[in-house]
């Protein structure tokens, strides 16, 4: 094709309203041609050829060819290792410019940086724009320009970030658009007349990737005001529907971060916490990589994991004996979903209870969870682990059984998950909850040397 065309990349962020790097495209010179690939460097690695979220992907696509198609232009989509595709795309059409949002995973940033090479050595821009979270990893630092590694402190300061930058929009006129503070939307649609006008391209079947249909539902993009109003009151007890569970949503920006900000900055301060966990992550992955597979506090590497399968066995069945633990991992594997508090709980008797490998729950995790995001997977797992970014002392442990008749008193979760509870049928605990707490204690203390790390 001899007109030039802006490619629009789409990854996390399969939505075209409020998506940062397409504004910026439409507001270009081109006709913006929008442009997806199913990568292959992450394909291949999927055991599970019925990975939810790839159909959630494949999904949330169709969607937005749907609604380009509805426009007069459509949706590009290749299957392969970046590079072949973007080759393959700058043979077939004239590409002047590529635009697309930041993401911050270590494999995001070396395949983008080989993208951007491969652009420049055809003279082709490769613009970036900041769209799956509010404040980067160097916007909101400590006084002296350092990373924030406590979550309160840099919650502090992300809201003070937050405030500044909506006290100068408030103060200042003019057009919206042209003002940059952080919980702006980029109404993409406003400029929908400069998508490259072509009729519908090849869009391939969940089967010519090699997957199938997962079975599993998935939750709604959409949720009422009063949950996340009362969203501080309901969010700790699995047994309601108190959270939103919009994390799938954030994952693949099928809803904009910002738009959620808004809300929940004028419902319910509880709620925007959540997100400013996501950012507190974000920054730490960005900031410290090394947090993927080692501890975040270095001396954590000295706890002798135990090596015991079977066990970590009955925790991925739901077996364990302790019926919090149990439903939460039936619920995980049946839905790929589990209750936030719920998480907790899990992850805290795999590392504190069986004293297994935290890497081994976030590997499973990562397999199952619709919301997979590795920042936030690594970092609550740390979390739980004792070995991460929190304050607070290794000596934390979950008793699960009193978490269980705190937030689920009525056992209303537990039955839905568990209905073999109470019964015969249903195993005894798999460890005496005393003498596991006594014997983590022991091994921690005696692998840091008795400090309190």
């Amino acid at each position: 094709m001899s007109q030039p065309v802006s490619v629009f990349w789409f990854r996390r962020d399969l939505r075209l309203d409020d998506n940062a790097g397409l504004y910026h495209a439409l507001k270009g010179p081109n006709p913006v041609l929008p442009l997806f690939i199913f990568d292959r460097n992450i394909l291949d690695d999927l055991s599970d050829k019925k990975d939810a979220r790839l159909e959630f992907i494949h999904r949330a696509l169709a969607d937005l060819k749907r609604q380009l198609e509805e426009r007069g232009s459509a949706i590009l989509v290749r299957y392969g290792k970046p590079e072949e595709a973007w080759q393959s795309v700058m043979n077939e059409f004239h590409v002047a410019a590529v635009f697309t949002n930041r993401d911050y995973e270590p494999y995001a940033l070396e395949r983008d940086a080989a993208i951007s090479q491969l652009l420049a050595s055809q003279n082709i821009p490769f613009h970036t724009y900041k769209d799956h979270v509010i404040f980067e990893k160097n916007e909101v630092t400590k006084d002296d320009g350092s990373p924030y590694t406590v979550f309160t402190p840099y919650s502090k300061k992300w809201l003070a970030a937050l405030q500044s930058r909506w006290m100068k929009v408030k103060n200042e006129k003019g057009d919206l658009e042209k003002i940059s503070f952080y919980l702006a939307s980029y109404p993409s649609l406003k400029y929908a007349y400069k998508l490259l006008k072509t009729n519908p391209l090849p869009f391939p079947a969940l089967v010519d990737l090699g997957f199938e249909k997962a079975g599993i539902e998935f939750p709604s993009a959409t949720v009422t005001r009063g949950l996340i109003k009362n969203y501080d009151q309901t969010r700790n007890f699995p047994g309601l529907a108190g959270t939103s569970r919009l994390g799938v949503h954030f994952r693949f920006g099928t809803i904009s971060i910002r738009e959620k900000a808004r809300h929940a900055q004028n419902l319910n301060g509880t709620y925007l916490n959540e997100l400013i966990w996501r950012d507190f992550y974000s920054q730490i992955l960005a900031n410290f990589p090394q947090v993927v597979d080692k501890p975040f506090k270095p001396a954590y590497d000295r706890i002798p994991w135990r090596e015991a399968p079977d066990e970590f066995q009955r925790w991925r069945e739901g077996k364990t004996g302790y019926p919090i633990v149990d439903a939460g991992m039936r619920e995980l594997n049946a839905t790929g979903f589990m209750h936030n508090r719920v998480r907790m709980i899990t992850a805290s008797f795999l590392t504190k209870h069986l004293l297994l490998d935290w890497r081994l729950g976030e590997a499973y995790f990562a397999q199952k969870l619709l919301d997979y995001d590795l920042a936030s997977n690594s970092g609550g797992w740390q979390w739980a682990a004792g070995c991460g970014t929190d304050a607070a002392p290794y000596f934390r442990i979950f008793n699960p059984t009193e978490q269980a008749k705190k937030f689920d008193p009525d056992y209303k979760y537990i039955r839905r998950w568990v209905p073999e509870f109470d019964t015969p049928g249903y195993p005894q605990p798999m460890v005496e909850h005393k003498l596991a707490r006594e014997r983590c204690l022991e091994s921690y203390k005696k692998a840091l040397g008795g400090m309190d790390i």
